[in-house]
Protein backbone atom coordinates (compact mmCIF):
# COMPACT_ATOMS: atom_id res chain seq x y z
CA UNK A 1 0.00 0.00 0.00
CA UNK A 2 3.09 2.29 0.15
CA UNK A 3 5.88 2.51 -2.20
CA UNK A 4 9.48 3.15 -1.04
CA UNK A 5 11.31 4.49 -4.11
CA UNK A 6 15.05 6.18 -3.86
CA UNK A 7 15.85 8.75 -6.46
CA UNK A 8 19.87 9.02 -4.88
CA UNK A 9 19.38 10.85 -1.48
CA UNK A 10 15.43 12.35 -2.62
CA UNK A 11 13.12 9.20 -1.42
CA UNK A 12 9.65 9.07 -3.21
CA UNK A 13 6.62 7.48 -0.84
CA UNK A 14 4.11 6.36 -3.51
CA UNK A 15 0.62 5.91 -2.07
CA UNK A 16 -0.26 2.70 -3.43
CA UNK A 17 -3.39 1.21 -2.21
CA UNK A 18 -5.89 0.38 -4.63
CA UNK A 19 -7.95 1.46 -6.18
CA UNK A 20 -8.44 4.92 -5.11
CA UNK A 21 -5.35 5.72 -1.99
CA UNK A 22 -8.02 5.79 0.20
CA UNK A 23 -6.44 6.89 3.86
CA UNK A 24 -7.53 3.77 6.46
CA UNK A 25 -5.67 3.21 9.27
CA UNK A 26 -3.18 0.78 8.30
CA UNK A 27 -1.83 3.20 5.00
CA UNK A 28 -1.69 5.95 7.44
CA UNK A 29 0.42 4.23 9.99
CA UNK A 30 2.66 2.93 7.46
CA UNK A 31 2.79 6.61 5.94
CA UNK A 32 4.01 8.00 9.49
CA UNK A 33 6.42 5.45 10.23
CA UNK A 34 7.90 6.45 6.66
CA UNK A 35 8.36 9.90 7.02
CA UNK A 36 9.28 9.80 10.68
CA UNK A 37 12.38 7.16 9.93
CA UNK A 38 13.41 8.68 6.17
CA UNK A 39 16.40 11.59 7.98
CA UNK A 40 17.82 8.33 9.67
CA UNK A 41 17.23 5.93 6.38
CA UNK A 42 19.56 8.41 4.77
CA UNK A 43 16.86 10.81 2.92
CA UNK A 44 18.22 14.35 2.77
CA UNK A 45 14.19 14.96 0.78
CA UNK A 46 10.83 13.13 0.19
CA UNK A 47 8.78 13.37 -2.40
CA UNK A 48 5.20 12.16 -1.40
CA UNK A 49 3.04 10.81 -4.69
CA UNK A 50 -0.12 9.26 -5.54
CA UNK A 51 -1.77 6.81 -8.61
CA UNK A 52 -2.08 8.97 -12.16
CA UNK A 53 -4.91 10.95 -12.13
CA UNK A 54 -5.50 10.21 -8.57
CA UNK A 55 -3.39 11.57 -5.49
CA UNK A 56 -5.87 10.33 -2.78
CA UNK A 57 -9.37 10.21 -2.42
CA UNK A 58 -9.23 11.14 1.32
CA UNK A 59 -10.42 9.03 4.14
CA UNK A 60 -10.93 5.80 3.86
CA UNK A 61 -15.15 5.95 4.94
CA UNK A 62 -16.66 2.53 4.50
CA UNK A 63 -13.68 1.22 6.95
CA UNK A 64 -13.99 4.22 9.29
CA UNK A 65 -17.80 4.15 10.09
CA UNK A 66 -16.89 0.54 11.56
CA UNK A 67 -14.60 1.63 14.06
CA UNK A 68 -15.50 2.39 17.37
CA UNK A 69 -15.14 5.39 19.55
CA UNK A 70 -11.30 4.16 20.65
CA UNK A 71 -10.81 2.81 17.70
CA UNK A 72 -11.85 5.87 15.85
CA UNK A 73 -9.99 8.01 18.59
CA UNK A 74 -6.42 5.88 17.60
CA UNK A 75 -6.72 6.35 14.09
CA UNK A 76 -7.27 10.09 14.06
CA UNK A 77 -4.47 10.52 16.79
CA UNK A 78 -2.27 8.86 14.01
CA UNK A 79 -3.78 10.89 11.11
CA UNK A 80 -2.63 14.17 12.85
CA UNK A 81 0.42 12.56 14.00
CA UNK A 82 0.99 11.91 10.17
CA UNK A 83 0.35 15.44 9.56
CA UNK A 84 2.63 16.74 12.33
CA UNK A 85 5.21 14.13 11.19
CA UNK A 86 5.20 16.24 7.84
CA UNK A 87 4.72 19.58 9.14
CA UNK A 88 8.04 19.02 11.55
CA UNK A 89 10.22 16.99 9.05
CA UNK A 90 13.66 18.24 9.08
CA UNK A 91 13.80 17.47 5.70
CA UNK A 92 11.53 19.25 2.68
CA UNK A 93 8.91 17.40 1.48
CA UNK A 94 7.54 17.91 -1.64
CA UNK A 95 3.70 16.93 -2.80
CA UNK A 96 3.26 15.19 -6.20
CA UNK A 97 -0.42 15.47 -6.55
CA UNK A 98 -0.53 13.35 -9.37
CA UNK A 99 -4.45 13.72 -9.99
CA UNK A 100 -7.26 14.70 -7.78
CA UNK A 101 -6.93 15.49 -4.52
CA UNK A 102 -10.36 15.90 -2.10
CA UNK A 103 -10.10 16.32 1.70
CA UNK A 104 -8.04 13.78 3.55
CA UNK A 105 -5.90 13.92 0.30
CA UNK A 106 -5.74 17.79 -0.10
CA UNK A 107 -4.79 18.25 3.94
CA UNK A 108 -1.61 15.33 3.35
CA UNK A 109 -0.62 17.83 0.07
CA UNK A 110 -0.92 21.24 1.68
CA UNK A 111 2.07 19.96 4.47
CA UNK A 112 4.44 19.95 2.44
CA UNK A 113 7.35 22.54 1.57
CA UNK A 114 5.96 23.21 -2.19
CA UNK A 115 3.34 21.33 -4.20
CA UNK A 116 3.51 19.98 -7.86
CA UNK A 117 -0.12 19.32 -9.66
CA UNK A 118 -0.99 17.17 -12.30
CA UNK A 119 -2.98 19.64 -15.10
CA UNK A 120 -5.24 17.37 -16.74
CA UNK A 121 -4.97 16.75 -20.97
CA UNK A 122 -8.70 17.45 -21.28
CA UNK A 123 -9.47 20.84 -20.02
CA UNK A 124 -13.39 19.88 -19.49
CA UNK A 125 -12.32 17.18 -16.91
CA UNK A 126 -9.88 18.96 -14.59
CA UNK A 127 -8.16 17.76 -11.75
CA UNK A 128 -9.79 19.23 -8.68
CA UNK A 129 -8.43 19.51 -4.87
CA UNK A 130 -9.82 20.73 -1.71
CA UNK A 131 -10.79 20.20 1.76
CA UNK A 132 -14.87 19.11 1.29
CA UNK A 133 -15.15 17.78 4.84
CA UNK A 134 -18.37 20.15 5.36
CA UNK A 135 -19.59 18.26 2.28
CA UNK A 136 -19.88 14.88 3.98
CA UNK A 137 -20.89 16.55 7.42
CA UNK A 138 -17.67 17.03 9.10
CA UNK A 139 -16.19 20.53 10.46
CA UNK A 140 -12.52 20.85 9.32
CA UNK A 141 -10.36 21.15 12.47
CA UNK A 142 -8.42 24.39 13.21
CA UNK A 143 -4.91 22.93 12.57
CA UNK A 144 -5.50 21.81 8.69
CA UNK A 145 -7.01 25.19 8.80
CA UNK A 146 -4.21 27.21 9.74
CA UNK A 147 -1.95 25.07 7.11
CA UNK A 148 -4.50 26.62 4.43
CA UNK A 149 -4.19 29.61 5.89
CA UNK A 150 -0.70 29.61 5.41
CA UNK A 151 -0.92 29.05 1.94
CA UNK A 152 -3.97 31.12 0.24
CA UNK A 153 -4.41 33.84 2.92
CA UNK A 154 -7.44 34.11 5.47
CA UNK A 155 -10.44 35.49 3.76
CA UNK A 156 -9.70 33.05 0.96
CA UNK A 157 -9.38 29.86 3.00
CA UNK A 158 -12.59 30.79 5.22
CA UNK A 159 -14.49 30.68 1.63
CA UNK A 160 -12.71 28.08 0.75
CA UNK A 161 -13.18 25.67 3.71
CA UNK A 162 -16.84 26.62 4.31
CA UNK A 163 -17.75 26.02 1.45
CA UNK A 164 -16.28 22.45 1.06
CA UNK A 165 -15.11 23.69 -1.87
CA UNK A 166 -13.48 21.33 -5.01
CA UNK A 167 -11.59 23.75 -7.20
CA UNK A 168 -9.70 22.47 -10.46
CA UNK A 169 -6.06 22.89 -10.87
CA UNK A 170 -5.91 25.91 -12.82
CA UNK A 171 -7.52 28.19 -10.01
CA UNK A 172 -5.85 26.31 -7.06
CA UNK A 173 -2.05 27.20 -9.11
CA UNK A 174 -4.11 31.52 -9.07
CA UNK A 175 -4.58 30.75 -5.28
CA UNK A 176 -1.98 29.56 -4.00
CA UNK A 177 -2.80 26.41 -3.26
CA UNK A 178 0.03 24.42 -5.37
CA UNK A 179 3.23 26.13 -6.42
CA UNK A 180 3.21 24.67 -9.75
CA UNK A 181 1.44 22.61 -12.48
CA UNK A 182 2.57 20.26 -15.47
CA UNK A 183 1.51 17.42 -17.28
CA UNK A 184 0.57 14.48 -15.49
CA UNK A 185 3.51 12.21 -16.88
CA UNK A 186 5.49 15.02 -15.47
CA UNK A 187 4.55 15.63 -12.15
CA UNK A 188 7.44 13.33 -9.90
CA UNK A 189 9.85 14.32 -12.19
CA UNK A 190 9.69 18.08 -11.42
CA UNK A 191 9.06 17.24 -7.54
CA UNK A 192 11.82 15.57 -7.62
CA UNK A 193 14.26 18.43 -9.83
CA UNK A 194 12.80 20.76 -6.65
CA UNK A 195 13.71 19.06 -4.17
CA UNK A 196 17.61 18.90 -5.97
CA UNK A 197 17.60 22.21 -6.68
CA UNK A 198 16.70 22.77 -2.92
CA UNK A 199 19.50 20.70 -2.10
CA UNK A 200 21.52 22.69 -4.11
CA UNK A 201 21.75 25.18 -1.53
CA UNK A 202 24.44 26.19 1.48
CA UNK A 203 22.80 23.30 3.42
CA UNK A 204 23.29 25.32 7.07
CA UNK A 205 21.50 28.40 5.93
CA UNK A 206 19.04 26.65 3.71
CA UNK A 207 18.42 24.08 6.64
CA UNK A 208 17.80 26.79 9.83
CA UNK A 209 15.78 29.15 7.25
CA UNK A 210 13.36 26.68 6.23
CA UNK A 211 12.83 25.35 9.99
CA UNK A 212 12.26 29.17 10.91
CA UNK A 213 9.64 29.45 8.20
CA UNK A 214 7.96 26.66 9.14
CA UNK A 215 8.15 27.09 12.64
CA UNK A 216 4.50 28.32 13.18
CA UNK A 217 3.13 25.11 11.05
CA UNK A 218 5.19 23.02 12.75
CA UNK A 219 4.15 24.60 16.08
CA UNK A 220 0.25 24.05 15.06
CA UNK A 221 0.71 20.13 14.37
CA UNK A 222 3.55 18.77 16.61
CA UNK A 223 1.70 19.19 19.88
CA UNK A 224 -0.14 16.14 20.85
CA UNK A 225 -1.54 17.43 23.80
CA UNK A 226 -3.31 20.68 21.24
CA UNK A 227 -4.20 18.43 18.44
CA UNK A 228 -8.20 18.19 18.27
CA UNK A 229 -8.57 14.42 18.21
CA UNK A 230 -11.52 14.29 21.12
CA UNK A 231 -13.07 16.76 19.04
CA UNK A 232 -13.07 15.61 15.81
CA UNK A 233 -14.06 12.25 16.95
CA UNK A 234 -17.21 13.89 18.54
CA UNK A 235 -18.29 15.39 15.47
CA UNK A 236 -17.63 12.68 13.41
CA UNK A 237 -20.56 10.06 15.98
CA UNK A 238 -22.95 13.55 16.42
CA UNK A 239 -25.91 11.93 14.46
CA UNK A 240 -25.71 14.81 11.86
CA UNK A 241 -22.40 13.72 10.62
CA UNK A 242 -23.00 9.90 10.59
CA UNK A 243 -26.20 10.40 8.81
CA UNK A 244 -24.33 12.71 5.82
CA UNK A 245 -21.22 9.72 6.00
CA UNK A 246 -23.03 7.04 5.69
CA UNK A 247 -25.68 8.81 2.90
CA UNK A 248 -21.88 9.39 0.91
CA UNK A 249 -20.62 5.83 1.36
CA UNK A 250 -24.52 4.94 -0.02
CA UNK A 251 -24.26 6.78 -3.04
CA UNK A 252 -20.25 5.78 -3.44
CA UNK A 253 -21.81 2.06 -2.96
CA UNK A 254 -24.60 2.64 -5.68
CA UNK A 255 -21.91 4.28 -8.55
CA UNK A 256 -19.47 1.06 -7.62
CA UNK A 257 -22.08 -1.05 -8.86
CA UNK A 258 -22.92 0.82 -11.88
Amino acid sequence: MLDLIRHDAIHELRLARAPVNALDPALVRALREAVEAAPNEGARALVLSGAPGLFSAGLDLPALLQLDHGALHAFMADFFGLCGALAGSTIPVVSAITGHSPAGGAVLAIMGDYRVMARSADPAKPFRIGLNEVQVGLPVPEPIQFALRRLVGTYRAERLVTAGAMIDSERALALGFVDELVEPERVVARAIEWAREWLQLPEHAARETRRLARADLAAALCDPEKLPVATFVADWFAPEAQARLNAVVAQLKSKAKR
